[in-house]
């Protein structure tokens, strides 16, 4: 039996349903000699702002039991620098191109959706997790108003299809997808990483400048996977649901719990041939349990 593993989002085909996931697949030319990118679904490339930043000091990355918590700081080399030299190069490597767009206010956001909209880019994924620095530095993504303000923004300019990557430090998260969609989001991926804190004993201060980080992995796969479910019933547009997917099973979980396509981050830190790996391992169950697409599964786990 032939399976397909191709999955139509926001009307563009892509080849499956893994998508390698912002800011742990680069612009994708790094993972290109090793993995095999024309059977992947999408790359979505480091998150990038309308003004180039630096990211920030001190520790950025520390491995903890079945995670990883990172301070990156959202360094990248802005919206204008990824159009003209890391944009062309993604053209090339077959398969749907995702800008990761984030911002410091609401203008950042909207400048740099207007930049984006003449190019390839097949999805604007908006970042909502970036601090809102004229509202005292709380991030867009944890209160439905604010996260609506900012999107019904964009998408007034934005002529892209219009993915928005929620955070799970939303107050409410089926709320939160509920007013994004109302400001026009044709598409909701979550969760982004969990806010986290280590603390260094010999130092005797935490491990990060900013205290507070980010923490992705296995570690935060069922809480994701609960948030995917609960927003697959919430809404009905479509959801890419990513957070600790490790292996092709992890994956169909979140299929089965609505998801249209999935996005794999910190998998690829362990093995960078991560997606492809899991791409396979889908075909592989789809093959032994006679499913021939996707659609015959998504969404089955709902009672």
């Amino acid at each position: 039996m032939s399976v397909s593993l191709k999955v139509n989002l926001l009307g563009k085909e892509m080849a499956g349903p893994v998508v390698g996931a912002s800011g742990t697949f680069g612009f994708g030319e790094e993972y290109a000699g090793m993995v095999d990118l024309k059977k992947l679904g999408g790359i979505s490339g480091k998150g990038i702002t309308l003004i180039p930043k630096a990211g920030n000091q001190g520790e950025r990355l520390l491995e903890t039991p079945s995670g990883l918590i990172n301070s990156i700081g959202l360094q990248n080399p802005g919206v204008q620098h990824f159009i003209d030299h890391e944009l062309p190069v993604m053209e090339t490597l077959g398969t749907t191109i995702w800008a990761n767009l984030g911002g410091g206010c609401i203008e950042d956001y909207e400048k740099g959706a207007e930049l984006l909209n003449p190019t390839s880019v097949d999805f604007v994924e908006l970042n909502i997790s970036c601090p809102n620095v004229k509202q005292g530095g709380i991030a867009y993504g944890i209160k439905a108003d604010s996260a609506k303000e900012v999107v019904s923004r964009v998408r007034a300019v934005c002529k892209k299809p219009l993915i928005v990557k929620l955070s799970p430090q939303a107050e409410d998260i089926c709320q939160m997808a509920a007013a994004c969609v109302e400001a026009g989001a044709d598409a909701l991926s979550l969760v982004n990483t969990f806010q986290a804190c280590a603390i260094d004993l010999e130092k005797r201060r935490p491990v990060f400048n900013n205290i507070f980080a980010g923490l992705s992995g296995p570690a935060i796969k069922p809480i994701a996977l609960r948030m995917v479910y609960q927003v697959c019933g919430a809404v009905n547009v479509p959801v890419i649901g990513l957070g600790g997917i490790l292996t092709g099973a992890d994956a169909l979980e979140f299929i089965m719990a609505g998801a249209t396509a999935v996005q794999v981050g910190t998998a690829n830190f362990m093995n960078p041939r991560a997606c492809e790996t899991i791409t396979d391992e889908i075909a592989a169950w789809m093959e032994a349990h006679g499913v021939e697409t996707l659609d015959e599964i998504r969404g089955c786990a709902h009672v």
